[in-house]
Formats: C-alpha cells, structure tokens, sequence
C-alpha cells in the first residue's frame, strides 16, 4: 500500500512539471510533437528509475553522516554528505551517456529530432530534483526509492506528453497572434499546474492514525466535559435541596416561636 500511494503521490500530486516546475527547458523545447515528447519522456523515465535507488544506495552507504560505519569504527565520524551534488551528477551524466548510445544505435530518428536535448538531461533539474527530493524526504527503503524514481518520470512524461498533444492541436486553433507560441503554453501549462493539484486530496494514506488519535481525543474531551456538567448540575442540585431544607427548618422555627 505504501509504494502504490507514493507512486500515485509522485506522479498526480508531487508532479515534477505540475508541482515543481523542474525540467522546464526540456518540457516547452521538445513538446512540439508527440512522437518526439514520447522519446524523450521515455529516456527520462529510464533515467530517473536507475538513477534514484542508485543515488539512494550512495546516500545510505556513502554519503551520510556515520554512513560509513560499515567499514569500521574508526569512519563512524565521517561526514561526506558535501559531496552529495558531485556524486549525484556524476550518476546522473554516466546513465544520460548510456541512453544516449542506446538511442543512437536503435533509433537515429529519435536521436536527431531530439538533438542537444538528449545529453542535456545530465543537467535537466528535473533529473537532479529527484535524487535531492529523495533525499530530502528521507524515503526509507530501495523498492521505495525505485517506486518514487518511476513514479516521478512517468509524471514527467505524462507531463510534456500532454502539453504536445494540445500544441499540435492549437496549431490549427485561432490563437491571438500575442499569444502565439510559449505565451500560449505557458497558459495552458498553468490551467494544467491546477488541474493536477485537485488531486492533492485524493490520497489521504497514512493519516487514518492521525484521524483515528484525533477522534479518541475528541471523545476524551466530550466525556470529560459531560462529566464536569454532571458534577456541576449534580451540585446545584444539591445547593438548591440544602437551601431548600434550610428555608424549611427557619419557617417551621417561625411558626413554633409564633
């Protein structure tokens, strides 16, 4: 249940384009045609998927403060995690160039219609943003790491495949000439961006604890304060019956003194 709520989380509500706006120079300069969106959405699925366990692996065993206890006492006190962006770009860039000779050798088309773009996811911030993110929120496990690295390039994916569906559509719509071109996309990418947060209160996983623990505190609260109501009318009620004997006792001492 945990890895299906962070792979939906990351593709829907923690979208990349959507949610953080990473990768933008890719997303608006290769969504021109579908066939060439689909290409590269793919190689950045393949890369953040291999990327990300990888990064994590480095950042458990490497990287972290004590992380290299493994090795002895002596390195419990090392600290390296300055070298997490060196470590992480250099994992990132040695996938890119093997995607890279992958998609030359098997598909030159693919290969010359995405051009200086397919080396430049080495440094597309999307890429990067999801080791940092990964590393940030302290995802605990691989599988949880490989799940949230896939789940994050199909967002990406779904992402600039949608928005080069529509712009091969909106080349035949009447566009103001002022909006013509990334004016127009930016537009669109925006009424997308808030689309995609409705889904931000779909998933609600691991909050029923939450939920449950408030409730219990509520119920406290109620039965506690129904409780100092029952005491509080229970001691009117006594003041009034004592007030009510004392009225009695002084009118019959008025009337025996009469």
């Amino acid at each position: 249940m945990e890895h299906i709520e962070l792979f939906f989380k990351s593709i829907f509500i923690d979208n990349m384009v959507f949610a953080t706006f990473l990768g933008m120079c890719s997303y608006l300069a290769v969504s021109k045609k579908v066939s060439t969106a689909v290409g590269l959405g793919a190689a950045v699925i393949f890369v953040l998927a291999i990327t990300v366990p990888l990064n994590w692996l480095l950042d458990q065993y490497l990287l972290q403060p004590g992380a290299l206890a493994w090795l002895g006492e002596s390195y419990a006190s090392y600290d390296l995690s300055f070298l997490s962006f060196i470590m992480f770009i250099a994992t990132i860039a040695t996938m890119v160039q093997l995607v890279e000779i992958v998609v030359e050798k098997f598909s030159p088309a693919l290969y010359n219609s995405l051009g200086i773009f397919l080396p430049l996811i080495a440094v597309n911030c999307a890429i990067l943003g999801g080791s940092l993110f990964m590393q940030s929120r302290e995802i605990p496990t691989l599988g949880l790491a490989t799940t949230y690295g896939i789940g994050s390039g199909i967002g990406w994916f779904l992402a600039i495949l949608a928005i080069a569906a529509i712009r091969e559509k909106i080349r035949y719509s009447n566009v103001p000439p002022a909006l013509r071109g990334l004016g127009i996309t930016f537009i669109i990418t925006g009424l997308m961006a808030i689309g995609f947060m409705s889904f931000g209160g779909m998933l609600t996983g691991g909050d029923d604890g939450g939920a449950k623990e408030e409730q219990t505190m509520v119920q406290s609260d109620f039965k506690q304060q129904t409780d100092l109501d029952q005491n509080l009318a229970s001691a009117i009620q006594e003041n009034k019956d004592t007030n009510t004997e004392d009225s009695q006792k002084i009118a019959n001492n008025t009337k025996g003194n009469e």
